[in-house]
């Protein structure tokens, strides 16, 4: 790992391998070394820690995560890194890197593999390509893994938002679906100049420890998710006006979602940034009640 913690020596290794950063891929390859193990040390790894790594890269954060935990699956979209990976993680058999999309992948089904035994508990670390961030959060978070932390560097603005408070400027949808299934830290910010190429932002390591349940009881994790994304889609106008334009019951006129609204034991007046985990799921329950023919009255 050593050899990598330079732009030079990035660039050599590269270069022998006769490869560019593609920049589509987000491919900004972290090289300082006192970042690298801050970020180790943020996973509290063990031996006994299997560890699933996204986007290796060069695989500076492999080797040192490998050096610390039992086994390591990295996975790697990047078909032309595999020999680059092949190279600076040859000292390490506990790593077994594989070609694919994390967007796609089953990270149950990898792990069980490199592991030759029933699906357990694992860890997953990553420095997260910036176009791929949202999308890649929700699919670890909503998609039944056995994952119970991660670790993961991410631009500032969107770890702020992972963990931002009701009422603040950062607050949104991506805040309550976060909070939702995990407890969201922001452990420290990461300029953009430990990068090779260097990014056009900062980042900000984010610790996530995943929920045992959910935060709140909601019978339509669908429907809840709908409200929040229509409550936060027109950020200035208040809740009964934002649901109604974002048509998110198609028909239903702004009078009929301030009766709802009312309903659920919230004022209609307010915005939803406002709005806490267990308003939301109130609201949720009262869509849910009136799409079943149920009455005002037994909303509250």
């Amino acid at each position: 790992m050593g050899e990598l913690i330079s732009p030079a020596r990035l660039r050599a290794v590269l270069g022998k391998h006769h490869l560019s950063l593609r920049k589509k891929l987000g491919q900004n390859f972290l090289v300082d070394g006192n970042i690298v193990r801050k970020i180790v040390a943020a996973g509290n790894l063990t031996p006994e820690d299997v560890v699933v790594e996204i986007g290796p890269g060069a695989g500076m954060l492999t080797a040192a995560v490998a050096a610390a935990a039992g086994r390591v699956v990295a996975v790697e979209l990047d078909r032309a890194l595999l020999p680059v990976l092949a190279e600076t993680l040859a000292g390490y058999d506990n790593v077994l890197v594989v070609q694919g999309d994390a967007l796609e992948v089953d990270f149950d089904r990898l792990v069980e593999e490199a592991v030759g035994a029933p699906v357990r508990e694992y860890k997953v670390m990553a420095n997260l390509p910036y176009y791929i961030t949202t999308p890649l959060i929700m699919r670890l978070l909503r998609g039944g893994f056995h994952i119970t932390e991660m670790v993961l560097m991410v631009q500032l603005e969107v770890a702020a938002r992972m963990a931002a408070r009701p009422g603040t400027g950062d607050y949104g949808a991506l805040s309550v679906a976060v909070q939702y299934y995990g407890r969201p830290e922001v452990l420290f910010r990461v300029p953009r100049t430990v990068f090779f190429p260097a990014p056009g932002v900062d980042s900000a390591v984010v610790r996530l420890i995943r929920r045992g349940k959910p935060a709140v009881t909601v019978e339509d994790e669908d429907l809840f998710f709908t409200l929040v994304r229509g409550a936060f889609g027109q950020r200035r106008k208040t809740l009964a006006n934002a649901l109604a334009g974002a048509k998110v019951m198609p028909g239903w006129t702004r009078a009929a979602w301030e009766e709802l609204i009312r309903a659920a034991g919230i004022d209609p007046r307010c915005r939803g940034e406002t709005l806490g985990m267990q308003e939301f799921a109130s609201l949720a329950r009262a869509v849910s009640i009136r799409k079943n023919g149920g009455q005002p009255d037994l909303f509250t």
